[in-house]
């Protein structure tokens, strides 16, 4: 009888650790959050350089579905993410004008630039991405779209409209339907001409022949935003969390970890939180 009870004693012991593992573990569970991110944020680096700088900060951890702004916005949309950090300002505005997001905080900015072959067969190089465009549509040059709906996409039909080649620009023209990382690699594998943002770019390793051939045009000008999932919309939402998040990264602190982060000595992203 001693035995059993001391048997039981221990059982009794055993699953109350069990169970206080188990509520730690969902406490834990809760010290997290989901931020929908365009692919450049991961794919140039940024979010693992910035974010192990966030968790010693705050304790808490972020977990990144990266996606192009358009899919990144829609997850929002559904609920399914509590923190939208993208780079397309017009979306932004009306995914918060519907009700889906509380405020646009903007973050920072870097630039988009024309990638193609060095050897440029078409004579792109120069500070005016409009009048490369319309190069390369006359031409039916090699042209990779992403076409999937994100900011880069989104800024690349807006250019093709400014040349006048909405619906016109030329037999090279394809769409991927991917994200910058393997659009650059379509585009170094065939060489072709590729819209992209600087952040990735500069991260990117496998160029081949590629080379940046237009930069400096101030409408290549690249906005990223920050939005809080709207919670009487979506209840599931970790308000105080996600606001700790954006609080971060618009902070001295936070703004200081993105100036910080360079590749080969040359800065991706440039914060502007206060502007």
């Amino acid at each position: 009888m001693r035995i059993f009870k001391t048997f039981s004693a221990l059982s009794s012991v055993k699953w109350r650790c069990l169970a206080i593992g188990l509520i730690l573990s969902g406490a834990a569970q809760a010290q997290s959050i989901v931020v929908s991110s365009t692919t450049s944020t991961e794919q140039s680096g940024l979010f693992a350089y910035l974010l192990p700088e966030f968790r010693k900060s705050s304790g808490m951890d972020v977990k990144v579905v990266a996606l192009g702004t358009g899919q990144a916005l829609d997850l929002a949309r559904r609920g399914d993410a509590d923190v939208v950090f993208v780079h397309d300002k017009v979306a932004e505005e009306k995914f918060v004008a519907e009700g889906y997001g509380l405020k646009r905080q903007p973050v920072m900015y870097n630039d988009f630039v024309l990638i193609g072959p060095k050897g440029d067969p078409v004579a792109t190089r120069g500070n005016d991405i409009v009048a490369a465009l319309k190069k390369i549509g006359a031409a039916n040059g090699a042209f990779i779209s992403r076409g999937d709906k994100s900011g880069t996409h989104a800024a690349e039909l807006r250019f093709w409209k400014m040349a006048g080649l909405e619906n016109a620009k030329g037999s090279g023209y394809k769409e991927c339907g991917c994200g910058m990382g393997p659009a650059l690699n379509m585009a170094a594998s065939t060489g072709a001409y590729v819209l992209a943002d600087r952040g990735t770019w500069l991260n990117f390793k496998n160029r081949a022949d590629l080379a940046v051939l237009v930069e400096g045009d101030n409408r290549l000008f690249n906005q990223y935003g920050v939005i809080i999932v709207n919670p009487a919309r979506h209840p599931t939402v970790k308000l105080a969390d996600a606001q700790k998040f954006v609080d971060w990264l618009v902070s001295p602190a936070g703004q200081g970890v993105i100036a910080s982060y360079k590749i080969g000595g040359e800065q991706l992203f440039f914060p502007n939180a206060d502007k």
